[in-house]
């Protein structure tokens, strides 16, 4: 997620008591927008296959609290770790696409297999309660960890895979991280995806779009009109890939006009991600 000092709370802060919630019934409904129609019965994916998905795509993104899958938009991204794989199935049974959020550039401590990665591999923390930069320049040692997680995402059924954290070479991670680091650890994240059927999105990391552009699938980013950034991420959109955007801060009516002229699919979200949601 964007770093930004002294936002509202984060939705790893809320940790143990939507991990609990996020597995049960489904809640009722929590959207304020209009996605327009409905989205269209998924198809089964072919070996080798993996879903492309377009610009335009409504979406929700809800990685705490229950979840709630009244909202009527063709892409769910929810946390990869709490959401059952009973839960993706009913995901795409109703015609959803899944996306799978995982943290790759971070560790986490209250993770089931936080243990596994050693601590020399562990930075200084990224500002949130828990979480320590990943020296992202060990992919020998990183790369059989994130594979496991991704065979997670794959076993439990998920379409695509938001990698979170893919952007340390421009923090204090307590690593001399290079731009080059991360171009070669982001590629290894969206090989690893792809060679298991899944799409893959960059989380943000707005200067190696050029680079990466044919590396991914999708793009997810946050608060880029807050910042005056969002034109930055057209490379995406004219190669026909969607761009999942959100802002918490600012009201629709000041992003949502040139989020439709730049085809990003734009949704106003409180900090902690749960399912409350208004959409562009």
């Amino acid at each position: 997620m964007r770093r930004t000092p002294g936002v509202g709370p984060r939705w790893r802060l809320l940790w143990l008591l939507p991990a609990l919630l996020l597995a049960a019934c489904t809640a009722g409904p929590q959207d304020d927008g209009d996605d327009g129609p409905g989205p269209d019965p998924a198809p089964t994916r072919a070996p080798g296959e993996r879903w492309q998905p377009r610009p335009g795509l409504g979406w929700q993104w809800q990685l705490t609290g229950k979840l709630d899958t009244s909202v009527d938009v063709p892409v769910y991204d929810v946390d990869g770790f709490t959401t059952s794989a009973e839960q993706v199935a009913g995901l795409r049974k109703d015609g959803r696409k899944a996306v799978c959020y995982l943290s790759t550039g971070a560790w986490e401590d209250f993770r089931p297999d936080a243990a596994d990665f050693p601590k020399e591999m562990l930075g200084k923390g990224n500002g949130w309660e828990g979480e320590r930069w990943l020296d992202v320049r060990r992919l020998a040692a990183l790369e059989p960890l994130i594979a496991k997680r991704l065979d997670m995402c794959r076993d439990k059924g998920f379409d695509a895979v938001e990698p979170d954290n893919m952007d340390g070479y421009r923090n204090d991670t307590g690593f001399p991280l290079t731009a080059d680091d991360q171009l070669r650890y982001n590629r290894l994240i969206a090989k690893l995806a792809h060679d298991r059927g899944m799409a893959v999105g960059l989380k943000n990391d707005l200067d190696q779009i050029p680079q990466l552009v044919g590396d991914f699938d999708f793009a997810v980013n946050e608060q880029c009109a807050q910042y005056a950034e969002c034109e930055r991420l057209t490379p995406f959109v004219a190669a026909g890939k969607a761009v999942f955007h959100v802002e918490y801060e600012l009201p629709l009516g000041r992003f949502c006009a040139r989020s439709k002229e730049l085809g990003l699919s734009s949704l106003l979200k409180k900090y902690d991600l749960d399912a409350w949601r208004k959409a562009c």
